[in-house]
C-alpha cells in the first residue's frame, strides 16, 4: 500500500456503494468510500428489490436485517380505469431460483444502514462522510482524488476508483462520458405514506391504467405504501406538491388515515453511459444507468453491478488477475441493464397512455390476452452472458446458479452458507487438484449430502461433470473439472495449483 491510501475509493454510499464496499472489505482489499452527505438518507427512495438481491444480502451477512425491513411481494395488477384486471402475476413466495421470495418491498434507510455497518465490521472498510467528489487525475499507477468538505480540500490516493454517486454522478461527469437516451421521459408525483392500525391500503401492487392520470400503489416496507401520480400536460412540480392537491388524490383510494412521509416529482426516464471504465475509474449503479420504475429494477440492477465488479476487483488487486479482466464488466452487465430499461419502458408505455384510441385498443388488447390464457408480462430473467469471464459453448456458461436449501430436521440450510465466498467447482467426483481463488468440492462431501440431490439434477440437466461457479454466483462454466480450473486460471492470468480438494 505504499504511497497509496486504499486500494479502491468508492464515491458515493447509497445502497450500491455500501453493497461495493462491503464485498471489497469483507475480501480482503483496503477499501475507502464517501459521500458528501453526514448520514444514511432517512426517507425510503427505492421500493422494490428480488430474490437476486436478497441473495446478495445473504452474502453480505445482512439478510436476516434486510428481512426485519421488508415483505414478500405480492401479485402486481394492471388495471383499466374501470377496475377490470388487464393483467395480473404473482410473485411465488420461496420458489425462486436463489430459494428466496420472488420479490420484497422493504424499507430503504434501514437496510442501508445495514450495508454500511458490514463494511465497517470489517478492518479493511473505512467510510468518511460528508465529503464531496470534487475531481481526478489519473497516471499509470492509481488515481488522485480530491475531494471538498467542511475541513477544507484533500486528496485521497487509490489504485481504482469506482463511482457510485447516482444519475448526476460527478465522476461520469469528471470523466466526460455521455448518456445513451430511450426516450423516454415522463414527470410523476411519488407521495409515500405511514400507514396506521386503522387503515386500509390495497393488500397487492397496482398499476392503475387510467387516461385520466395514470397511477401507481404499490407496499412499502412494513406500515408504509407508496402512491405515484402521473402529471397531466400543464401541473407543475410547485402545484402538485402542495398537500391540498396529494390528499384528494388518495382520498380517493378510501385508505382510511394516513400520514405523509415523503413528496417528490421526478422524471422518470431510460439512460445507459456509453463507457463504464476509464482506466482505472468504473461506474456502477445509477451513475451508469437510470430505469423507469415500472418494472422495480433500479437498485436491483446497481446491486448486480456492486457484485459482478467486486470479485473481479479483487481477482486484479490482490490475486493478480489480468486488468482486462475488468472490461468484462461492462461486457455482461451493460446488455442486462438496457434489457430491464426495455421492459420497464414497454410497461411504463402501457401505463402512462392517454389519447382515448390508444387506451381502447391497448384495454382491448390485453383483455383478449388474458381470456386466451396468454402469460402476463413477467419479471425480466437476466439471458445469460454471452461474453465475458465465461467459458463460452459451454452448457449453462454465463447463466444464474441456483442455490438449493434444505429444511431437513427443522434447520434450514442454503448453498451459499455452507460452501462460502470466493469461486466454487462442484464436480461428481473429486478433482484432485484446485486453482487459486477456488474452492473444490464433490457432491459426495458430507456438507452437501442434503443438497447433492438438487445439485445433481442441475448437473445432469447440464450433461456435465462439474461446473465453476463464479463469486457473484454466475456460472463460469460447465464440463469436466481438469478443464474447467485450467480455462478459469487462464482467464484471470492465475496458475494452477496441484493439491486436494476440499
Amino acid at each position: 500500500m505504499s504511497g497509496f491510501d486504499c486500494d479502491v475509493l468508492v464515491v458515493g454510499l447509497g445502497p450500491v456503494g455500501a453493497a461495493l464496499t462491503a464485498f471489497l472489505a469483507r475480501a480482503g482489499v483496503k477499501t475507502l468510500a464517501v459521500d458528501k452527505s453526514a448520514e444514511v438518507y432517512p426517507l425510503p427512495r427505492a421500493a422494490h428489490f428480488d430474490h437476486e438481491i436478497m441473495r446478495v444480502f445473504q452474502a453480505l451477512g445482512v439478510a436476516e436485517v434486510a428481512a426485519q425491513h421488508s415483505r414478500p411481494a405480492p401479485a402486481y395488477e394492471f388495471r383499466a380505469a374501470d377496475g377490470q384486471v388487464l393483467m395480473r402475476f404473482d410473485l411465488p413466495v420461496g420458489r425462486s431460483p436463489s430459494g428466496w421470495s420472488t420479490g420484497y418491498m422493504f424499507h430503504q434507510p434501514e437496510i442501508e444502514r445495514a450495508l454500511r455497518a458490514a463494511a465497517l465490521a470489517c478492518p479493511d472498510g473505512e467510510i468518511r462522510l460528508g465529503w464531496a467528489f470534487a475531481g481526478l487525475t489519473q497516471d499509470a499507477d492509481g488515481v488522485t482524488v480530491t475531494l471538498s468538505g467542511v475541513a477544507g480540500e484533500q486528496q485521497v490516493r487509490a489504485r481504482y476508483v469506482v463511482g457510485c454517486d447516482g444519475a448526476s454522478s460527478a465522476v461520469r461527469g469528471a470523466l466526460g462520458i455521455t448518456l445513451d437516451d430511450f426516450g423516454f421521459d415522463e414527470p410523476w408525483l411519488v407521495v409515500d405514506v405511514l400507514v396506521g392500525p386503522d387503515a386500509h391500503t390495497p393488500d397487492i401492487n397496482l398499476q392503475l391504467c387510467d387516461p385520466e392520470r395514470p397511477v401507481t400503489c404499490v407496499l412499502m416496507g412494513p406500515g408504509r405504501h407508496r402512491w405515484e401520480f402521473m402529471l397531466r400536460p400543464g401541473e407543475t412540480a410547485e402545484q402538485v406538491l402542495d398537500d391540498g392537491f396529494i390528499l384528494p388524490l388518495i382520498a380517493k383510494w378510501d385508505c382510511g388515515p394516513v400520514e405523509i412521509e415523503r413528496k417528490a416529482v421526478y422524471r422518470f426516464h431510460g439512460l445507459v453511459a456509453r463507457q463504464w471504465r476509464s482506466d482505472r475509474v468504473l461506474l456502477a449503479g445509477d451513475s451508469a444507468h437510470q430505469t423507469p420504475p415500472f418494472a422495480g429494477q433500479g437498485m436491483c440492477s446497481g446491486l448486480r453491478d456492486a457484485a459482478n465488479l467486486a470479485w473481479k476487483l479483487e481477482a486484479v488487486i490482490r490475486d493478480g488477475a489480468d486488468p482486462a479482466l475488468l472490461d468484462t464488466y461492462q461486457t455482461e452487465r451493460d446488455p442486462h441493464a438496457r434489457a430491464l430499461i426495455q421492459l420497464a419502458i414497454g410497461m411504463g408505455k402501457v401505463v402512462c397512455a392517454t389519447e382515448p384510441a390508444e387506451v381502447a385498443a391497448r384495454d382491448a388488447q390485453m383483455l383478449a390476452a388474458q381470456a386466451a390464457g396468454a402469460p402476463p408480462i413477467p419479471p425480466q430473467t437476466p439471458q445469460p452472458f454471452a461474453a465475458g469471464a465465461i467459458l463460452a459453448g459451454s452448457p449453462a456458461a454465463g447463466a444464474y446458479f441456483p442455490q438449493p436449501w434444505s429444511t431437513d430436521a427443522g434447520a434450514v440450510e442454503r448453498l451459499d452458507d455452507v460452501l462460502g465466498p470466493g469461486a466454487w467447482l462442484i464436480s461428481r467426483t473429486r478433482p484432485g487438484r484446485t486453482a487459486k481463488g477456488v474452492r473444490s468440492v464433490a457432491l459426495d462431501d458430507p456438507r452437501l449430502a442434503r443438497l447433492a440431490p438438487a445439485l445433481t439434477s442441475w448437473l445432469d440437466a447440464q450433461g456435465a461433470a462439474a461446473v465453476l461457479v463464479r463469486p457473484d454466483r454466475y456460472v463460469f462454466g460447465t464440463g469436466e473439472p481438469a478443464d474447467l480450473l485450467d480455462a478459469y486460471a487462464a482467464r484471470l492470468g492465475r496458475a494452477v495449483v496441484t493439491s486436494s480438494s476440499e
